[in-house]
């Protein structure tokens, strides 16, 4: 009843961050513990740490809360990181706002996309496989990879190909299982490694 007790409020505290609004400014001064991991201006230059810059202030708000709520029963429900729960834990509501708002503000670096990558992926992201009931994945992410803010798909353009083939193969194994509805584990079940590699390489260089 305890555990239900906790998980409904923090339910319902990320229900008030999706109205709320951050401070870019009060979200920069709280990211100095941020930066060693995904550098100052949320560009990390660390493959395997995703680059914050420029992603949606409600994903990155979600994914905060997701982290804490993690932290709070011990990995079973949320986002389970070793790392990260331990950072979001502390975090009040107001410091999720505050710290999505900052990173949503600034301008994510470009990636690239090896030549090989590109026909394949690109095949792949905006066809999906019907033979394997792969959906699109332009269908949420758009043709650009910039997501849907409001409807909570996030930003996935540009984004080191090592957390992208991290992230695939967590989804696919159920390891990471925060998607809305399941979503991208229904697809990530699908994908083989090589699909992941092609995606993930694909999706550094679109912008």
């Amino acid at each position: 009843m305890k555990k239900l007790s906790v998980l409904f409020c923090l339910a319902l505290s990320f229900s008030n961050l999706a109205v709320a609004q951050g401070d870019p400014e009060a979200g920069k001064a709280k990211s100095m513990t941020c930066a060693a991991c995904h550098g100052s201006d949320g560009n990390s230059m660390i493959p395997m740490n995703p680059k914050l810059a420029g992603q949606h202030a409600k994903y990155l708000a979600k994914q905060l809360s997701d982290f804490k709520t993690a932290a709070l029963s011990s990995g079973k429900d949320g986002r389970n990181n070793a790392v990260m729960n331990g950072m979001a834990v502390g975090l009040s509501e107001q410091d999720m706002l505050d710290l999505a708002a900052y990173y949503a503000n600034e301008v994510a670096q470009e990636g690239e996309t090896a030549e090989e990558y590109i026909a394949p992926g690109q095949a792949l992201y905006r066809g999906g496989d019907a033979d394997r009931k792969i959906t699109a994945c332009i269908a949420c992410h758009g043709p650009r990879g910039n997501g849907m803010g409001q409807a909570g798909f996030p930003d996935i353009s540009g984004q080191h190909i090592d957390y992208t083939i991290n992230q695939l193969k967590m989804f696919r194994s159920g390891d990471r299982h925060n998607d809305m509805n399941g979503m991208m584990r229904d697809i990530a079940t699908k994908l083989t490694d090589e699909d992941i590699t092609i995606l993930a390489n694909y999706l550094s260089g679109l912008h």
